[in-house]
């Protein structure tokens, strides 16, 4: 594994303990958490994430696609009626649907330098806004109890805010199952963290070894 050097510049958060105590300072690194703000990227990162949700698998059935007879519903002439051919026609109740939705792919492309980018200013972001805090890993050892994160939140200002917790990795842990049943809370790991994500909530909370895990996913190829 590469080693990481970065220099932090006097950037910190506090750090927080089990009962909500402040136990110290974790440095971080000016090179993620302080380059210069983007806005235009960031509006173009949030178009391309919103837009890759949709499914695009909406489908109407046009009169070819319809089930149904296919015999002249009535003769052509003699009637004093408009010319009809087919039951499935759009003008009649189950027919076929005009220029109804079909399945589509909305996927739009943004490369690796750009996302990036992205997410480091977002994170530029919250931080100027001192919305970035951490937990040491003493949080694993709760009781996987939904009150007790509520208790614990509530100390330190962060109750009923939305909260993306970054964990080192993905594991089940008494934290996972404390925090799962609040909606307002999101628990993802370092690497999977995307600028989106920064966005979206108010605060960011990096869980032990997180800020470590996320320095090298991002500069494993530098020596």
């Amino acid at each position: 594994m590469a080693k990481v050097k970065k220099e932090t510049s006097g950037l910190s958060i506090p750090v927080y303990g089990l009962k909500g105590e402040k136990t110290g300072e974790l440095k971080l690194a000016k090179e993620i958490f302080k380059v210069k703000m983007n806005p235009k990227l960031l509006a173009q990162y949030v178009h391309v994430y919103l837009t890759n949700q949709r499914q695009g698998t909406a489908s109407a059935k046009t009169r070819g696609e319809v089930s149904g007879s296919t015999r002249k519903i009535y003769r052509q002439k003699g009637t004093g009626r408009a010319r009809h051919g087919s039951i499935k026609a759009p003008i009649f109740v189950g027919g076929g649907i005009v220029g109804g939705p079909k399945p589509k792919d909305y996927f739009l492309k943004m490369n690796k330098k750009q996302k990036k980018q992205a997410l480091f200013s977002a994170l530029s972001l919250k931080l100027a806004e001192k919305n970035i805090i951490a937990f040491n890993k003493t949080i694993f050892n709760i009781e996987p109890k939904t009150k007790i994160i509520d208790s614990l939140l509530a100390k330190i200002g962060l109750n009923e805010k939305k909260v993306v917790f970054i964990l080192p990795k993905m594991e089940k842990n008494n934290f996972i199952l404390a925090v799962r049943n609040i909606p307002h809370l999101v628990v993802t790991d370092a690497v999977s963290l995307n600028a989106y994500q920064v966005l979206e909530n108010h605060f960011l909370v990096f869980i032990d070894k997180a800020v470590e895990v996320f320095y090298q996913h991002f500069f494993k190829h530098e020596d």
